[in-house]
């Protein structure tokens, strides 16, 4: 016979089921705070209609039935089946105890609310329980230590009968939620940041270990509310097979030491115009003919100027969009959180299988981080790819002309990244030139001499190896 509470329950929301390693416990409490706005009452209802078949009961002391079905209407039909207790003040209730602000003596207003939950709990006996919100009920009581015992009735009432309940709070300075921090067996905070994002974070759940840190939350859509963990590259890996992966020009595979080793990162620097995206597309390119798919992270350039270009070198990028072997999105980073990101990029490598990925370019990337460190990031992403063996290609703009000089304008991407390949432009003869050379890579020799390259009609050439002239 299972022991009581170890049973796992989804709740409806699967990010969140994987944030908290498979559900909630069930016959627990759980507590979900946070402000006005942010999500609460969302993903209570979520976890209600999570299970159609598990009796279900919602307590509002705020919104009426008729209003949550209309705002939810993407659970309208889930609504319908579960039983709303509507403890909201009616209007009448201010012409009935006139001498009486509202919710002001708790032997007027405890009794008869505790009188409805408790016959509730006895009639419909659920298994799945949600109250929003425990701050109203902080009101109807004297004191905090009679709040506290009308809590833990309560919850008791409805527990006792092997119920699992949610109950949300607003924290503020008049009403803070501490106490009730202590009475759940799981805390759960919402949380709506400045610029609109909202994020959830796990600090408290009993018997159960759970993914720690913020992870990105989202409303509004067809699927009502997404939880998006954030990554942590130990958990995941897959075997692969150290495999060179070459451009598909030999004398570009001899600079570099005959190609990249599948699973590293490799840095594609330069100012803008040397050839960095064109030289990544060849890679792609090689990876489509050997039957792999690639994806392409575009933060800056438009696609459509993308393919106009590959088609002018002869580089069917066109015909790997149709046959699948290419993904090309257009990332708009102030629409992107970091984690949303490493979401797309864990689809294509988990559903589509890429194995070869090109982030096109860290300045634009730098833009979705709103502040967090950009090598932290970068490396999170980076270590997952690499585990999954997935090779990385990030693209940065510089004005670079020594190994010296290989830093972006915020941080340093030496220690984050396998293999750097240095473009620039130099003049030699009146003539601009595009030149590439390599200057690190971590698995084995390569060749120490300066490659110049051409962009012709029959695709990406080298002219010469040489020692190359002055940068412009």
């Amino acid at each position: 016979m299972e022991r009581t509470g170890t049973r796992r329950l989804s709740t409806g929301v699967a990010g969140l089921d994987e944030v908290l390693q498979g559900g909630l416990l069930s016959e627990r409490v759980y507590h979900i705070r946070g402000g006005p706005g942010c999500g609460k009452t969302t993903l209570g209802l979520h976890f209600l209609a999570a299970d159609p078949q598990a009796s279900a009961v919602h307590v509002t002391f705020g919104e009426r039935p008729e209003q949550l079905r209309a705002d939810f209407s993407d659970l309208a039909g889930a609504l319908q089946a579960i039983e709303i207790l509507d403890l909201s003040p009616a209007p009448s209730h201010l012409q009935s105890h006139p001498a009486y602000d509202l919710f002001h003596s708790d032997e007027v207003e405890v009794a008869p609310v505790f009188e409805r939950i408790q016959e509730a709990a006895s009639r419909l006996r659920p298994r799945r329980v949600f109250i929003d919100s425990l701050t109203q009920l902080r009101y109807l009581s004297p004191d905090p230590a009679q709040f506290r015992s009308q809590v833990l009735a309560l919850l008791r009432t409805f527990t006792d009968q092997g119920a699992t309940v949610l109950f949300t709070s607003e924290a503020s300075g008049e009403a803070p939620d501490d106490d009730l921090r202590f009475l759940s067996d799981g805390v759960i905070t919402l949380t709506l940041e400045a610029d609109g994002s909202r994020s959830l974070e796990v600090s408290k759940l009993r018997g159960s270990g759970f993914l720690s840190g913020k992870h990105d939350l989202t409303l509004g859509d067809a699927q009502g509310i997404q939880v998006r963990p954030r990554l942590v590259p130990s958990h995941y890996g897959s075997r692969f097979e150290p495999q060179v992966i070459n451009s598909g020009v030999p004398r570009i595979d001899q600079l570099i030491g005959g190609g990249v080793h599948r699973g590293t990162t490799t840095l594609l620097a330069g100012p803008s115009g040397s050839g960095k995206t064109t030289l990544g597309m060849q890679f792609m390119k090689e990876a489509a003919g050997r039957g792999e798919s690639s994806a392409l992270f575009l933060f800056e350039e438009d696609p459509a100027t993308l393919l106009h270009r590959a088609d002018a070198l002869q580089m069917p990028l066109r015909g790997m969009l149709e046959r699948g072997t290419l993904y090309l999105e257009r990332v708009e980073p102030l629409h992107y959180t970091p984690t949303q990101l490493a979401h797309l990029l864990r689809h294509q490598v988990e559903e589509r299988d890429v194995r070869l990925v090109m982030l096109d370019s860290i300045a634009g990337y730098q833009l979705a981080l709103r502040g967090q460190d950009p090598l932290l990031e970068l490396h999170t992403l980076s270590q997952y790819l690499k585990n999954m063996g997935v090779t990385v290609l990030l693209v940065n703009e510089i004005n670079a002309r020594s190994a010296s000089e290989l830093r972006s304008s915020s941080f340093d991407l030496s220690p984050l990244v396998d293999n750097v390949l240095l473009f620039n432009l130099v003049v030699e003869e009146g003539r601009l030139r595009k030149q590439l050379r390599m200057l690190k890579r971590r698995t084995g020799g390569f060749d120490e001499r300066a490659a110049y390259l051409a962009f012709t009609p029959y695709g990406l050439e080298v002219e010469e190896l040489g020692a190359g002239q002055q940068a412009v």
